[in-house]
């Protein structure tokens, strides 16, 4: 065994991981929004890029809101299904993807969108473009919360 390098098991854990320029930033937005850590995982859950909005990361926000938007209105466009209650496991799985779209979902379904059964064979990609969309949304939302706490910068 000698000759060889002996290695080092580094372990990471959360408070380790945000580097002191990312506690700086993350102090200097607690001290710009207050201290109501997530408002922009709601902001950004609820209207698409609005979390990043609120940080000042216009031009990510701008590429998600647009991103998001448009999937949910192509897939609204190839008449895609908004799902309106789970009774099986894809359904439940096709709800919780669609009410990550926020604000989209709900005026969607005010509006009475998605909600006619089409057979038509482009609804099945509109269905999935919806839910991916509504992932993708969650995603930002988590994403806008873990620049806010000083996680990623």
């Amino acid at each position: 065994m000698r000759g060889k390098p002996h290695r080092r098991w580094v372990r990471y854990s959360q408070k380790s991981m945000a580097t002191g320029s990312n506690k700086n930033a993350a102090a200097a937005q607690t001290a710009q929004l207050g201290s109501f850590v997530y408002l922009p995982l709601i902001a950004g859950w609820l209207v698409p890029g609005a979390g990043h909005f609120l940080l000042g990361k216009w031009k990510r926000g701008a590429l998600l809101a647009i991103s998001i938007v448009c999937m949910f209105a192509l897939g609204l466009a190839m008449h895609g299904k908004l799902y309106t209650s789970a009774q099986d496991v894809l359904d439940m799985l096709g709800m919780a993807g669609d009410l990550g779209n926020g604000l989209l979902f709900f005026v969607g379904r005010i509006l009475g969108l998605g909600s006619d059964p089409v057979q038509v064979t482009v609804a099945d990609y509109g269905t999935k473009f919806i839910v991916v969309a509504g992932l993708l949304n969650i995603i930002s939302a988590v994403d806008a919360h873990n620049l806010r706490t000083g996680r990623k910068s």
